[in-house]
Parts: structure tokens; C-alpha cells; sequence
């Protein structure tokens, strides 16, 4: 701490001006965790009153994320130099401007005088102390300082809550949802539901996972907070802003209830929404690690049996007998939703959407019938839908490039090795393959990137069967470029593309950057080149049937793990394309009654949608990573 260059004179929140460079203390009423703007800098939202009980609303900007002030809490301390006073609304706003810095304290009484500040140099007198302490005892039990911060104990059903806890495990449960596996000591009052995950996906030590499962909750993230619980450290502490403890009811008609609780972080930043990790000096957070230390986790197991949520969270495999009874009765098995009530069709018909079910149906029809056609490219960041290009729409494009031809003089660099050579096909045509190197050696075919230009889609194929990754190229004054018109990435019969409208392409000399540890991963390499990329999926629209009523369903999210087919590669496998048609042959035959279709027990999410100006309700069918939708499936074929 360097010693002060001059005395500051700080102004109450009552006599600030429109126009003026003020320095301010204050305690915080509410906060936005920094967030990434419209554009490339961070901002952070923070509310502060002092004794005067004027409040400033204060909106902060910067590129650099740790130099935004670091709150954890309603009540914390703040003292804000050089803040850029101006009127938005008739209302005072506080902004960064030139030479801005922060310092914040924990709001506790009595906790440490500690500043969390980005600056390397800032003063801070006995003054300063005193008008913190001042501040802190002033706040004490004052109503516009009352934390949703709650115990798990304490939640019910339908809040929306702030929780400091302990992260023990975490997994990607799809490309738009993340769990993480969370306690704070104490016990939730109702049934929280378990994410269904793969043993190989979750990361966390088991051992830990399995003592403490009577004390979890499973908190999905999603959209903007993925990054960042993607980053988290298993056993790091945390603080979870704007939890949403949704209760989940399924209504059957003679059978009473079956409710569990869902937590959810929802994206985007309204009431303070995200995720953020104090330092473990944190006075909350060495609050919290006294309470986890004192928890007998030995008598609670012995108190605590393992309940049918816990078993069929993907921690433990259902009973063999449990499988044997669900395949008597169709031809798939929820082995995780078995506790769900089946809801008949006319019930959903009436009920008001959204809502989650499971359902026992048979498969009346499907659409499209050319099944190559349900294969679609779906972009997750613009979220658009496009066909994917067919053998004869590949081999078109790859032809149009023709008429451009290799640079057959480009020198070899010090990170790829070129050879060309001239093919009978299309009049003499010019091929020239680029072998990229990894630490200045070149590797075996079956390890090797290459860049290829000129090439056609029947020479595209014969040497995906030997290299394994192949990126189509172009040259452009002596440079190679990458089309995304075409797939950019093919890894044998995986055929990749990239989002147009997305995609940020970088020099093809950003291959250089990917280490050795990655090797040829599709998604490294996209990453470095900048571009965003295509998920293939199917979407198909099935139309499901009971003894009460019809209805009509989309697959699409999880449509892989449906089928247990990869979309990916199903258009160049004639032998996957082959168990896609034996799977809706055994779900649908042709030429024979609805009746004599096996039943399909499945769950779907129902929706509103608007047909000629009347409302339906619709429905999309889940697989079996569960819970973007809380939905497994898991198919048992006789194939």
C-alpha cells in the first residue's frame, strides 16, 4: 500500500452534481457480476446508498474483467474514486471514467479490514477505516440490506435464491446446459431431482460424489454462465446468484402427485443472476467450510438410505429386475424416470403448457420418410437450422472450385511440407496436398492434418480413409484460406461445417498454435480458426398415439443419444444409415394397424404454438442426456 498523494474529499450521495468527477463510499443494495457487453469490454452494475439514504445506481466498463469491482454480496463495502457523475432519467448515474478505482469490503462487522481491489498502489487512511466500520454498523439489520442468501434447508419450492456452497462434482450435459454438483452442509427439505450423466463424464473424485449424495443438489447452468461453471475448480467454493428452485409436479388422474424440486441458473444477468468464487479469506466462505467440516457424513449414511432419485441419478445402476420389467412392457426403457407417473395424452391435451411428462404411446408416423433428410446443421450460438449438402450437392461444390486453381509454385514453410501433382481427371487437373507439421517433424498418415486444394469429393473421400484430418483449402495471393461454403474439417466419415454467420475466420498459420496434448481434436482446431461449429442433429416430427388421443412431437436436441446413431456420420455409413431404418421400421411398420405397434415409453416437454390462429399444444421428445429437458431415454433394439 503506497502512502496517499493528497487528502480526498469524499461526496454523501445527497450533494452529488450533474457533470462532476466524484469520489464516493457506500454500501451495496444490489450488484450485476461483471458480464461481457454487447461489445468487447466487461460491465458491471452496482447500487449503492450511504446514511444520506440517496442511492446511485453506478454502471462500470472495462476490458480487463478484474478491473470492475468485486462484489459477493448485498451489504459490502464500497469506495469509488473518479466516478463520472451524470442524469439518465432524472435520475443521478455513476460511470468509469479516466484513472476509476475501486476498493470493496466485506460488509460483515467483524470481518477483516482487507480491500479486494485490481490496484497495485491506492491510499487508504484511519479515516477511511472509520467511515467503513461506520458503514457496516449502520447497515445492520436494515430492511433494503436483506440477503436471499439461504441455506439448502431453507429453500422451498418455486424461490429464487442466493447460495454460497461447495462445488463436488461437475459434467457438460449438453452443448446448452452444465451441471454442477453443489452442498452447503445442510439438507434441502424436498426431493431435488439428480442429472442423469455418464460415470466418464462427471468430473469429481466418486468416493466424495457417493458420501455426500444424501446432501447434494444438481443445479443446471445454462446460456451466458456456461463458461464460466465450465472453469470451476472441483471443491472450489462458490457463490450461485438467482437459483431458481422449480417445483416439477406430474398430475395423473386417480393417482395423486409425483414432485420433485429442479435448480436452475437461467442465462442471461436479470436480478443479479451468475456465478462467482470469493477468496477463501472470504468471512462467508471460512463460515461455510466450519459448517462442512462439523457434518457427520458417517452417521448420516447410516441414517440416510439411498432413495430412488439417488439411484437412478446416474451414480448407481438400476436394479437388473427393475430393466427386465420396463422391457415386458415396450420396447424402450426409462430406467431414471421410472418413478414418473404415465400421463394419458388426452390429460396433456388439457393441461396449460409449459410442462414436462411421461407418456406411453405408439409411433402412428414420422416425418420426413427419406430419413437422410432429417440429418440438419444447427448452429448454437444464432440457433439456425440449415440442410446438409447430399453426395451430389458435395461433389457440385468441390467441382465449382476447379476453375481456381492451386498455387502450385507456394514454397514449403517451416510449419507445412507441399506436394502437387496432376490428375487425369477434369483436364489435367492440379492437386496440391499442404502435410502440416507438429514440432517441425511430419507425422504417419493416420496422425497427419493435411491442407488440400483442388481436390474433388471422390478424392476427398479416398483420403479421409487414409489422413486423419483434412481441411479443404483455397489459395488467394499466395495464401491459404479457408471456405466454409463447403465442410471444413473431415475426420473419416465425419464431414464438418461451420457457421457462416458466426464465424470469425482467422489465418490458416493459427494451426501452429495447437499443442501436442490436443493433437487433431475438430473442435481445437475450429476454436483456433475462429470458426463456430455445426452440430449435426436429426429433427424429425413423430406423431405419438394412445387409447385418449394424438399428438405431435419434435426430436432434435438429443436426438443422437435417441437413436444411439451419430447424425454426424450417418450420411457417409451406409451401415448407420441401415440401423436408422431398422430402428423406425421397429417403431413403426409399414402396412400395419397403429395396434400392432410397440409401445414406446418415453417423456416430452409440451409447448404452445399457434396453427391458423389457434392455440395447440405441442410437444418435443427428449433422449437421454436428460434435463435441458429432465428427459432420458434409453433404447433396448433387438439389433
Amino acid at each position: 500500500m503506497s502512502a496517499p498523494a493528497h487528502k480526498y474529499v469524499y461526496t454523501p450521495l445527497d450533494q452529488l452534481k450533474e457533470g462532476t468527477l466524484a469520489n464516493v463510499f457506500g454500501a451495496v443494495t444490489f450488484f450485476k457480476l461483471p458480464y461481457r457487453s454487447k461489445g468487447t469490454d466487461f460491465c458491471s452494475t452496482i447500487t449503492i446508498v450511504d446514511q444520506t439514504n440517496v442511492k446511485l445506481k453506478c454502471t462500470f466498463f472495462s476490458g480487463n474483467q478484474e478491473a470492475l469491482p468485486r462484489i459477493f454480496k448485498i451489504g459490502d463495502i464500497v469506495r469509488f474514486h473518479r466516478i463520472k457523475i451524470q442524469k439518465f432519467n432524472n435520475e443521478f448515474q455513476g460511470i468509469s471514467s479516466s484513472g476509476f478505482s475501486a476498493l470493496v469490503f466485506d460488509g460483515n462487522v467483524d470481518a477483516p479490514l482487507i480491500p479486494r481491489t485490481s490496484s497495485k498502489g491506492y491510499s487508504f487512511t484511519t479515516e477511511d477505516q472509520k467511515t467503513v466500520e461506520t458503514l457496516r454498523n449502520w447497515q445492520l439489520g436494515l430492511q433494503i440490506f436483506s440477503s436471499s442468501r439461504r441455506h439448502l434447508s431453507e429453500v422451498q419450492p418455486g424461490q429464487y435464491f442466493d447460495l454460497i456452497c461447495q462445488l463436488v462434482g461437475k459434467a457438460e450435459v449438453d452443448k446448452a446446459s452444465y451441471l454442477l454438483k453443489v452442498w452447503d452442509g445442510t439438507k434441502c427439505s424436498s426431493l431435488s431431482w439428480k442429472v442423469y450423466v455418464e460415470d466418464d463424464v462427471l468430473e469429481g473424485d466418486r468416493d466424495t460424489i457417493s458420501q455426500l449424495q444424501s446432501f447434494t443438489i444438481d443445479i443446471l447452468v445454462y446460456d451466458n454462465h456456461l463458461e464460466l461453471a465450465k472453469s470451476l475448480k472441483v471443491g472450489s467454493y462458490i457463490v450461485i446468484q438467482n437459483v431458481h428452485a422449480k417445483l416439477h409436479s406430474t398430475a395423473n388422474e386417480g393417482q395423486g402427485h409425483d414432485a420433485h424440486v429442479e435448480f436452475h441458473l437461467h442465462g442471461g444477468t436479470c436480478y443479479g443472476r451468475g456465478i462467482s468464487v470469493p477468496p477463501e479469506d472470504n468471512s462467508d466462505v471460512k463460515e461455510l467450510q466450519k459448517v462442512l467440516y462439523a457434518v457427520d457424513l458417517k452417521q448420516n449414511q447410516s441414517l440416510d438410505p439411498v432413495t430412488t432419485s439417488d439411484m437412478y441419478s446416474g451414480q448407481m445402476s438400476p436394479p437388473l429386475d427393475a430393466l427386465e420389467r420396463c422391457q415386458q412392457l415396450s420396447v424402450t426403457v426409462l430406467p431414471v424416470y421410472q418413478q414418473w407417473q404415465i400421463t394419458a395424452i388426452a390429460n396433456i391435451l388439457k393441461c396449460k403448457a409449459p410442462e414436462k411428462f411421461r407418456i406411453r404411446a405408439r409411433l402412428k408416423n414420422f416425418q420426413p420418410h427419406g430419413l437422410y433428410q432429417s440429418v440438419k446443421l444447427h448452429c448454437s450460438k444464432c440457433n439456425s437450422l440449415m440442410d446438409v449438402p447430399d453426395e451430389e450437392g458435395l461433389n457440385k461444390m468441390f467441382e465449382d472450385r476447379f476453375n481456381g486453381n492451386p498455387n502450385t509454385n507456394a514454397p514449403d514453410t517451416f510449419w507445412y511440407q507441399s506436394a502437387v501433382w496432376n490428375t487425369e481427371y477434369l483436364n489435367n487437373r492440379a492437386v496440391a496436398i499442404h502435410f502440416v507439421k507438429k514440432c517441425d517433424i511430419l507425422q504417419n498418415p493416420e496422425d497427419s492434418l493435411i491442407m488440400l486444394e483442388g481436390g474433388s469429393f471422390r478424392e476427398l473421400c479416398k483420403l479421409s480413409c487414409h489422413f486423419n484430418t483434412i481441411i479443404p483449402v483455397k489459395s488467394k495471393e499466395e495464401h491459404l484460406e479457408i471456405d466454409l461454403s463447403a465442410p471444413f474439417i473431415i475426420q473419416g466419415n465425419k464431414w464438418l461445417y461451420g457457421c457462416i454467420k458466426c464465424s470469425n475466420i482467422k489465418p490458416v498459420e493459427e494451426l501452429k498454435s495447437l499443442s501436442v496434448e490436443v493433437g487433431w481434436n475438430a473442435v481445437e482446431i475450429a476454436k483456433a480458426l475462429g470458426i463456430e461449429l455445426l452440430t449435426h442433429l436429426f429433427v424429425m416430427n413423430l406423431t405419438l398415439e394412445d387409447e385418449t388421443g394424438s399428438l405431435s412431437a419434435y426430436l432434435w436436441r438429443h436426438s443422437e443419444q435417441f437413436f444411439q446413431t451419430s447424425p454426424s456420420e450417418i450420411l457417409m455409413d451406409s451401415d448407420l444409415q441401415k440401423r436408422l431404418h431398422k430402428i423406425m421400421s421397429i417403431l413403426c411398420p409399414s402396412r400395419r394397424q397403429i395396434s400392432e405397434n410397440p409401445w414406446i415409453n418415453c417423456c416430452i416437454r409440451s409447448y404452445n404454438t399457434n396453427s391458423d390462429g389457434k392455440e395447440k399444444i405441442g410437444g418435443t421428445v427428449q433422449g437421454s442426456l436428460p434435463y435441458l429437458a429432465v428427459f432420458h431415454l434409453a433404447f433396448h433394439f433387438p439389433l
